[in-house]
């Protein structure tokens, strides 16, 4: 690939995260990447192309992988807490925004296993996280797919709204966010 393609690919993809798949023009992408509409034709076969080949780069995926969650001690709280900064430091704004744009019904079959894989890989961590403090004796036994899906629920839910809202909606940090969350999970309500 020479060095026009990845212009291409990283003004679609900004483009994309800022104003939708939808709303992305060819020529957008052309004037944004300082090249002739002409020459993305000959690049790739069409937007659609472009996307795709702008998804499957790393550096527009969020690279949320299990061995991101892999620093534990053990201790429930604290691993908690661990986990869920791990997340929040990976999906950042651009990328929540860049995973809405490329949720159009033109690309959605392709792109929603890779968009897939990151609350895979949070989720699938903490559950083998509880089951490993289960055999440790620190928790009892319970649904743990659920007790995942309810801390994934909460931390995607705070980084959705900051990503699309900032402090607008709450004036609530994102590290007091994490710790009050944490002992809210640990502890109860009541």
């Amino acid at each position: 690939m020479d060095d026009t393609s990845p212009k291409i690919i990283d003004a679609t993809m900004s483009l994309i995260r800022d104003k939708g798949y939808v709303a992305t023009t060819t020529k957008d992408i052309a004037r944004l990447a300082g090249v002739n509409e002409c020459t993305l034709f000959r690049k790739f076969e069409n937007k659609k192309d472009i996307a795709l080949h702008g998804v499957s780069q790393e550096k527009w995926r969020a690279n949320v992988t299990p061995e991101l969650f892999q620093n534990v001690q053990w201790e429930l709280e604290p691993d908690l807490q661990m986990l869920m900064t791990a997340y929040m430091e990976k999906i950042t704004p651009d990328f929540v925004n860049l995973s809405i744009g490329l949720r159009a019904p033109q690309l959605y079959e392709e792109t929603a296993p890779l968009i897939m894989k990151v609350p895979q890989a949070f989720i699938s961590s903490l559950v083998e996280y509880f089951e490993k403090m289960e055999e440790l004796g620190k928790i009892v036994h319970y649904d743990f797919e659920s007790l995942a899906m309810t801390i994934f629920s909460s931390t995607f839910g705070y980084t959705f709204l900051n990503a699309s809202f900032g402090q607008k909606l709450t004036k609530t940090g994102k590290e007091e966010f994490i710790k009050n969350s944490i002992k809210i999970f640990v502890n109860g309500i009541i």
